[in-house]
């Protein structure tokens, strides 16, 4: 778990590129972007160079619409008027027909264009003459206006010249000549229009004349303005109406005071007489004796006297007189209201027969108005229509014959005196601009592609391990140099690492590896070892690269006996061992290999000499052959106690880190750390924060010796509490 975590810091670092990750890979390539940009600059300059020189002459005109469209429905309308502003369509329009055959045929013609341009004697022909002179043509509006640049592009500057007045005037003299053909067309157009149109209005007045002829009854008093006809039957129907619903409500009087009476009793008469506004003289005077007689019955009845009583029947006989006189006169009353009903009820039926016969004349009347109506609209339609079109005929007579100019040539062209192209400055500066985009360009992609070791995250996420050090680029040999230099300052980081890093002072055995040859490990070896040695350790080199033997030329010692001596005879290892010119220092040659002592390494007696030599020495370095490509690097890893991979920065490909480290695992072996090996500073600046010992060493002048002194015992103490820290968060990774 704790392995894990180590690696999740520096995963997440990767992830984020800073703008410096950048600007590194553009420093790391720079070879490469400065060539790319060089070739690409030079390049266009050279073909700028050898651009043939092309002169341009421009023209400018001044565009119309002044086409013919003749709009008799909107008066005011000017056929002349371009409208508020240019219209791009119309533009458009232009910009082809400049470009059409119709124009350019008579420029090719004119100025003999096929046989300017013959090709090896043989003259062009009219269709590939205006090919050419299209594609030297060029057209461009001036923003927001009429005005239009006409431009020929040509190797001679009086052809440029001469093209482009070509070309303007022979747009003119199309537009000019293709107008006219419209206007008289137009012209003639609408003259048939205005002679159909006034055979139309005469028709249509012939029919109103007729109508008026054939209907006397419909007046209409303005036969040539706006004022409809007049209905001389809506006065008499109005009337006859009136009558007619008159007639009507005295029948239902009648019908209401005939049905009244013939419900009435003698002794209700005169009262239902009065609410019915009947007036008779001869109820009117009955009537009051008839009750009089009545009353008079019933008072003597009640003052006592008898029914026989000689007044009482004299009473009775008088009342009953009135009331047969009232019963006739109720008959002769109903009798009369029946009478007055009929006769009512006829003069009812006579005028509803009047209203009848005048509604249908009306009603007709209706119809032939409206057909009339319609018939007059028309005509006076017609005749407006007839108007507009004789007033524009007028005016269009006028235009016709007036002189117009659709298009105007300003700014003529003359003769160009500098060439258009090629534009050195513009081409030079996309020449510049390309050859950077593509020299950073090809520097990212190489990058892209580049699979190896650039950064310690690769290796610290990669394997779970810590970089031991940073080895920068041109290290020599540290046993052959002065005394105090600032290359040995990476090696006692290293050996500091080393000391806190490894499981236990007990585990002094260990080997360096490397994934394939030239990592630089054997120089590692060397100069840690004499690091360690200066240390006042006692250090043993053992050469095991018994293929490619290296160390006893770095020491400069006989390899005539050595390992492969000691693991194949009973040789004593005092025998095999020698000093070097280095205090604490002795080193194993690794011997001559005989031809049949293949794997040797893989020995009890190699397991043996391992075990002595622990004894014997502080630290032991084993010098391993490549651990990917001999088996014997494997057997080495698998008998020390530790091994420390040699990895050359930008050279050993991150897919092989794994593989290394799980060689090693597969054997039983442990990875103490890695070493991140010639490392380029120039390229890779970040670096020089895990080398800024250098700045310690620039001190030369004596009085400044005190200080450097100071300053490098506490960088010293520095580096060993890192190494501390690196130490104890180390210490629950499994290597």
């Amino acid at each position: 778990m704790q392995k894990s975590d180590a690696r999740q810091p520096a995963a997440a670092g990767d992830s984020k590129l800073h703008f410096l990750d950048y600007w590194r890979v553009v420093r790391v390539r720079f070879g490469i972007v400065l060539l790319t940009f060089l070739l690409v600059v030079i390049t266009a300059g050279v073909v700028t160079y050898f651009m043939p020189k092309k002169y341009r002459a421009q023209t400018t005109l001044e565009i119309r619409s002044s086409t013919q469209q003749y709009r008799v429905f909107e008066p005011g309308h000017n056929s002349n008027s371009t409208g508020g502003g240019p219209d791009p369509v119309y533009i458009q329009t232009q910009f082809e027909l400049l470009r059409s055959t119709e124009v350019l045929y008579p420029v090719v013609e004119q100025n003999e264009l096929g046989k300017k341009w013959a090709v090896d004697g043989i003259p062009l022909s009219r269709e590939n003459a205006y090919l050419k002179l299209l594609s030297q043509l060029g057209l461009k509006q001036v923003r927001g206006t009429n005005l239009m640049e006409i431009s020929i592009t040509s190797i001679s500057p009086e052809e440029a010249e001469q093209l482009t007045n070509s070309v303007a005037k022979s747009y003119s003299d199309v537009k000019r000549q293709s107008e006219g053909n419209l206007d008289n067309s137009s012209i003639t157009s609408l003259t048939e229009n205005v002679r159909k149109n006034q055979q139309a209005v005469d028709d249509l007045h012939a029919k109103l004349a007729q109508m008026r002829k054939d209907h006397p009854e419909i007046k209409d008093p303005d036969p040539d303005g706006k004022m409809r006809t007049v209905d001389p039957y809506q006065e008499f129907v109005n009337a006859r109406q009136t009558e007619y619903d008159k007639a009507t409500t005295g029948v239902a009087a009648l019908s209401n005071q005939l049905d009244q009476v013939s419900q009435l009793k003698p002794e209700e008469l005169q009262r239902a007489l009065s609410a019915l506004e009947i007036v008779d003289p001869t109820v009117t005077n009955v009537l009051p004796k008839y009750q009089e007689a009545v009353s008079g019955e019933a008072l003597l009845l009640n003052s006592g006297l008898g029914p026989n009583h000689p007044k009482i029947k004299s009473l009775r006989a008088a009342r009953d007189v009135y009331y047969k006189q009232l019963s006739e006169q109720i008959a002769s009353i109903k009798h009369s209201l029946a009478i007055r009903l009929e006769v009512q009820k006829n003069t009812q039926a006579s005028i509803k027969q009047q209203l009848d016969d005048l509604t249908t004349k009306q009603r007709q009347h209706r119809i032939d108005s409206t057909e009339y109506d319609n018939l007059k609209e028309n005509y006076l339609k017609a005749k407006d229509v007839l108007t507009a079109m004789e007033l524009q005929k007028q005016k269009s007579d006028v235009e016709v014959n007036m002189s117009r100019t659709p298009a105007t040539q300003w700014n003529k062209a003359e003769r160009p005196q500098l060439p258009s192209s090629p534009r050195v400055p513009l081409n030079m500066a996309v020449g510049v601009l390309v050859g950077l985009i593509a020299g950073i360009g090809l520097a990212f992609f190489i990058e892209y592609l580049d699979t190896s070791v650039k950064t310690m995250e690769d290796v610290e996420t990669m394997l779970g391990v810590p970089v031991l050090a940073i080895v920068p680029k041109n290290i020599k040999l540290l046993h052959k140099q002065p005394n105090d230099v600032p290359d040995a300052e990476a090696y006692r980081i290293l050996r500091t690492n080393i000391e806190f890093n490894r499981k236990s002072a007990d585990a002094n055995t260990i080997s360096l590896v490397s994934g394939g040859p030239g990592e630089g490990k054997s120089t590692t070896l060397a100069n840690l070892a004499f690091t360690c040695a200066q240390g006042g350790y006692s250090v043993l080199i053992v050469d095991a690269d018994l293929r490619r033997p290296t160390q006893h030329k770095i020491f400069e010692v006989n390899n005539s006996i050595g390992l492969t001596n000691y693991l194949t005879t009973n040789i004593a290892l005092e025998d095999v061992i020698l000093p070097t010119t280095v205090d604490n220092l002795s080193i194993m040659p690794s011997g001559i290999l005989p031809a049949d002592a293949v794997g040797i390494l893989n020995s009890q007696r190699m397991s043996d000499m391992i075990a002595e030599l622990k004894t014997r020495y502080d630290i032991i370095f084993f010098d391993s052959p490549p651990i990917l490509g001999v088996s014997d690097g494997a057997v080495l890893a698998s008998e020390v106690d530790q091994s420390i991979i040699i990895v050359q920065h930008r050279r050993f490909p991150r897919a092989m880190l794994q593989r290394v480290k799980q060689a090693i695992s597969n054997v039983g072996g442990t990875v103490l750390g890695v070493v991140l090996n010639n490392v380029d500073l120039r390229h890779d600046p970040n670096y020089a924060y895990y080398t800024s010992y250098y700045e310690y060493y620039a001190v030369r002048s004596p009085k400044d010796a005190v200080v450097t002194t100071a300053m490098s015992a506490g960088k010293q103490r520095n580096v060993t509490a890192t190494a501390q820290s690196s130490k104890s968060s180390s210490n629950g990774m499994d290597y």
